[in-house]
């Protein structure tokens, strides 16, 4: 049978428990501490959610705590660390391709002025430019990271770049083809 595939969340969570047992909250703690919400969402509200899942899947299982108000910590199974490793290794190896909002507004360029498209995409590359800056920072802060984290900011960041370097030739482009009306 073909081991049931992860959601980007469930995999996340899987792996924080993989370090060592922890109780929701503690997860909450763990991602924001991390930064992990610059580049997967999650959202504190779904953490318990996922962890019924996985406690479902037999994943993870609960300690019950001694003290009546203690929280309920879980830990990852030897299925749940199978799955982990299967999931990770399909994670790095597998190519998902991700489709942006601009492609959808490309589609629909001649709906609007020239004025007002090119607008929007000038816009764009300042969003872009701000969201580059902000990640710069946020990696800034959270110095000395691991390698595998330095590589997780690269990625976003040149891939945010590649957009910009995008925006702007096709601006170019653009503002010197004739407009049809």
């Amino acid at each position: 049978m073909k081991p049931r595939s992860l959601t980007d969340a469930e995999l996340l969570v899987l792996g924080l428990l993989a370090e060592m047992p922890r109780h929701g909250y503690e997860l909450e703690q763990v991602i924001a501490e991390r930064g992990m919400r610059e580049w997967t969402q999650i959202g504190f509200s779904s953490i318990y959610f996922v962890l019924g899942k996985l406690e479902k899947a037999e994943l993870v299982v609960t300690r019950t705590p001694s003290a009546r108000k203690a929280r309920k910590a879980y830990s990852i199974t030897p299925a749940g660390k199978a799955a982990l490793s299967a999931q990770t290794f399909e994670a790095l190896r597998e190519f998902r391709p991700t489709y942006s909002s601009v492609l959808l507004g490309m589609i629909h360029w001649p709906t609007l002025s020239r004025q007002t498209a090119l607008a929007a995409l000038e816009s764009r590359k300042a969003a872009v430019s701000r969201e580059i800056q902000r990640i710069e920072r946020v990696r800034l802060e959270r110095q000395p990271q691991p390698d595998f984290i330095e590589a997780i900011f690269d990625f976003t960041t040149g891939q945010l770049a590649a957009e910009k370097s995008w925006i702007a030739a096709t601006l170019k482009y653009m503002r010197a083809k004739p407009w049809m009306e």
